[in-house]
């Protein structure tokens, strides 16, 4: 009944917009004091994008900015979303889309001043299903008000922190960059002459699916198994170390096959799983009008569902005869990648801090760290104690992790086991700071790196999904550099990382060092590495001016 509501609700106010063609707004308007009123035409940024030419109207305020900052106004305003008109509703009506609406309502209001929250749903929904698509130019067009009134203080004082923070975000990765570059100097390794850990190792394996049911939690978890092959030839026989793959949000378990055929080919057996309640099937249907949103108990289900996932391996791996010695349960490892991230810090022990979540999840926060939407869900739960921690993994990698809001200081510091980190320093869904560099910093254990990719987005990582493709609107500009540089990183790191970490291979640990991340390093995806980092050091090159 509420979707029938919201739907017809909907087809209402398309019907009443597009008959009332004279309510739309035709101008940006704002108070700047002391200075007072301010106004610029739309079709002034219209002809820009379009055109790249600066009318009067607009020259006034173009002669007050930098060649780059135009033409990255421009590059913005050119940006079209492939976005259908359903999932924007979808989107728009959720609570968290609801949430990112009120915030961006209280800075473009409505010409009586109020927030723009409604005006902005319209806008959006209306221009999705125009001809046009959704862009900056189209959504102000759609605007059911005379005027878009931006709240010039407030939208001031959001430039002026994130200006900060992405000032302190460069001050600190080019701090940190240097010492991983003064370290490596010291470095005797001739890496020409050792094994090439980015290229695929020497054993063939074999890949198998199955559908494992959840009964207590109603939860169908799809799982790929690669197994390396085991010949008299490779001198690797089984039991095999196990790595367990847990994907971001909108994802499947494909946009990791290749790191999972890649440490197959090392002789690990990689379960890579999906997460029902969070993969890109589900946001598939909830897009389509089909499913509801994400729920906050996946902060929950998430972690418990790699628990499941062992102890089902553990009894397949005694019944099934394809199966059985094939395992080595005593060596476990564990990598995952945003929403994943935060799962396997979970189960290596990290404990969700609710006062930590009440203290960050504030109005204002989300706009300087996006990551913050996701967290700050985990709110709505019981506020219990959550046994998510699983003894039976030794070792993680989080890539791009989401943490500092669900754990804090308190919540990552229980992780007692050796972890490597890695951060892309244009990644503006997680950021590196709050998300990555600051809670390394709380890594008791001294096996621990953390890898600096520079100009490496939130999506860097992540391969191409031969099911579910484009399931999130992304701009091309946010997907960051061509990522093949980026995949070969991984594998080579994660097998050095686990090789070392979890079979205590002493010879992978030359990889582990800041002069290899030199090595292999290319740009415009520039590697660094850090090997220890403490809170005050961190600080101190924040206070640095």
């Amino acid at each position: 009944m509420k979707r029938m509501l919201k739907y017809l609700t909907l087809g209402l106010l398309s019907t009443f917009l597009t008959a009332n063609p004279g309510i739309a707004a035709e101008r940006i308007s704002f108070f700047y004091p002391p200075f007072g009123e301010f106004s610029l035409p739309v079709s002034s940024l219209e002809t820009f994008a379009k055109e790249g030419k600066i009318d009067r109207n607009l020259r006034f305020y173009a002669e007050r900015a930098t060649p780059e900052q135009l033409a990255q106004l421009r590059e913005l305003l050119q940006i079209r979303f492939n976005v259908t008109p359903t999932l924007v509703s979808q989107v728009t009506y959720s609570p968290v889309g609801e949430e990112v609406l009120q915030r961006i309502g209280e800075l473009l209001l409505t010409d009586s001043r109020k927030n723009g929250f409604y005006a902005l749903r319209s806008a959006l929904i209306l221009s999705a299903a125009s001809s046009e698509g959704l862009s900056i130019t189209n959504l102000l067009r759609k605007f059911p008000s005379n005027d878009v009134r931006l709240n010039f203080t407030e939208a001031v004082k959001i430039v002026d922190d994130l200006s900060q923070l992405l000032k302190t975000r460069d001050k600190v990765v080019a701090a940190l960059q240097k010492e991983s570059l003064r370290q490596s100097t010291s470095s005797e390794v001739d890496f020409s002459k050792l094994p090439d850990l980015r290229k695929p190792g020497n054993l063939r394996w074999q890949v198998s699916q199955f559908n494992l049911i959840d009964p207590g939690r109603d939860r169908r978890l799809p799982l790929d198994l690669y197994l390396p092959i085991a010949t008299a030839e490779n001198n690797t026989q089984p039991p095999f170390p196990l790595i367990v793959i847990s994907h971001g949000v909108a994802s499947d378990r494909y946009t990791f096959a290749y790191l999972a055929q890649h440490l197959a080919s090392y002789g690990f057996a990689v379960a890579v799983i999906e997460h029902p309640g969070s993969n890109a099937s589900r946001f598939q249907k909830y897009f389509s009008g089909l499913a509801e949103p994400p729920a906050p108990r996946e902060f929950i289900d998430r972690p418990l569902d790699i628990k499941f996932l062992l102890d089902e391996l553990q009894r397949m791996e005694q019944a099934d005869p394809k199966l059985r010695g094939k395992l080595d349960f005593e060596k476990i490892g564990a990598i995952g990648q945003s929403f994943g991230g935060y799962t396997i810090l979970a189960l290596a022990g990290a404990q969700i801090n609710f006062d930590n979540l009440n203290k960050n999840c504030l109005p204002d926060n989300s706009y300087l760290n996006l990551s913050l939407i996701l967290q700050c869900q985990a709110n709505e739960l019981n506020l219990d104690s959550y046994q998510l921690q699983d003894n039976r993994i030794k070792a993680i990698i989080a890539i791009n992790p989401i943490n500092s809001a669900v754990f804090g200081d308190s919540g990552i510091s229980q992780v007692k086991l050796p972890t490597m980190f890695i951060a892309g320093t244009q990644d503006i869904f997680a950021p590196p700071l709050p998300e990555q560099i600051r809670p390394f910093t709380e890594l008791p254990n001294p096996n621990k790196y953390l890898f600096l990719v520079e100009n490496g987005t939130h999506f860097t990582f992540i391969g191409e999904s031969p099911q579910e493709s484009n399931v999130l609107p992304v701009p091309n500009g946010l997907l960051g550099p061509e990522r093949n540089t980026a995949y070969s990183y991984l594998n080579a790191l994660s097998v050095a990382f686990l090789k070392a970490n979890l079979l205590n291979r002493a010879e992978y640990r030359s990889y582990l060092q800041p002069s290899y991340a030199q090595y292999i390093s290319q740009p415009p995806l520039n590697l660094s590495l850090l090997q220890s980092l403490t809170t005050d050091e961190l600080n101190q090159v924040v206070k640095q001016k």
